[in-house]
């Protein structure tokens, strides 16, 4: 991944188990994300279903990336392959830090998460909205929910709210064309050309 890249990110539990089985978990997710993630990325949009989540995101500038890594008794010069790595290793405690918890309160072993997330790069604007669209209409692809305003797990609610977010509302709704505009693309029937993620 690539410092102001933005991308489409995937993962699934690992066989026919689910990452989220009561409500706690997903609360406990968004704050992990919040913890490894939240420092190294623009979070835009989530959505968590029982077995796999979505979420859309933007890797900050090499700046901040590397004021974030930066020690004080040293002075950092990473180069763009260290900062990739640096970047990796935050997903992977990411996904270390939530199963380790997760195995620990239900009492199982190994690993929770496909080994290789998916993700695909952000191409442009309409690519973006398009995106966010298919993050939060993937409840009803899969049979959920009936609508994407009563999934309560995606960030679909927040985008709309005016309470204190850690996604990039502004940054969201200024690419749809504002709030309306935002409501009314997500009114669209799911394009079934797209090519969910399974």
């Amino acid at each position: 991944m690539i410092p102001t890249e933005s991308y489409h990110v995937f993962n699934h539990a690992n066989g026919n188990e689910n990452l989220f089985v009561e409500e706690k978990n997903y609360a406990f997710f968004l704050q992990q994300l919040t913890k490894y993630i939240l420092p190294v990325c623009n979070i835009y949009s989530y959505c968590m279903m029982p077995n796999h989540f979505h979420l859309v995101l933007q890797i900050r500038n090499e700046e901040e990336l590397i004021k974030l890594w930066q020690k004080p008794e040293t002075l950092l010069n990473l180069n763009q392959k260290q900062l990739e790595l640096k970047i990796s290793k935050s997903f992977a405690n990411f996904f270390s830090s939530y199963t380790q918890s997760f195995n620990k309160v239900y009492n199982r072993m190994g690993s929770l998460f496909i080994p290789s997330m998916k993700m695909e790069r952000v191409i442009d604007d309409i690519h973006f909205c398009k995106l966010i669209h298919y993050t939060h209409a993937n409840p009803v692809h899969h049979g959920f929910t009936k609508t994407i305003e009563l999934w309560p797990h995606s960030s679909y609610k927040i985008l709309l709210s005016k309470h204190h977010t850690n996604l990039d509302r502004e940054f969201v709704l200024e690419k749809f064309g504002g709030i309306d505009a935002f409501i009314k693309y997500h009114e669209q029937p799911i394009d079934l050309k797209t090519k969910f993620i399974e």
